[in-house]
């Protein structure tokens, strides 16, 4: 199954280089149009076209991501509050398996712990 992920991301590494080498085009890209510029400010790049793309895709997975852990975060917060309670249960535990054999044979207490 890993040699089979492997072929495809090999692939796809194939075929997105045979895109880049067709889309070396440059193209103009600016915030402001020519004809709406104020003052002659107009701030504007040439980027080759396949560049364009690969940041968009890019700049797509990491706003997804963002969007992901922001959405999952109140799971997450649910998670470490029950860890939290489950930490203290099990410290309160310890602490009255501790005292139920106090003074008595330490054997029962072993054999108690591995149960």
């Amino acid at each position: 199954m890993r040699y089979l992920l492997y072929a495809f991301y090999a692939s796809l590494f194939v075929i997105l280089i045979i895109f880049a080498m067709a889309n070396r085009g440059l193209v103009e890209i600016s915030i402001i149009p020519g004809e709406f510029s104020f003052f002659g400010l107009n701030f504007s790049i040439t980027l080759p076209v396949y560049l364009i793309f690969f940041s968009g895709i890019v700049l797509g997975v990491v706003i997804g991501f963002l969007g992901e852990w922001v959405r999952e975060s109140k799971y997450r917060s649910e998670v470490s509050q029950k860890n939290r309670k489950l930490r203290e249960a099990q410290r309160e535990l310890r602490k009255l398996k501790g005292e139920k054999y106090k003074g008595q044979d330490e054997v029962l207490e072993l054999l108690d712990d591995t149960a």
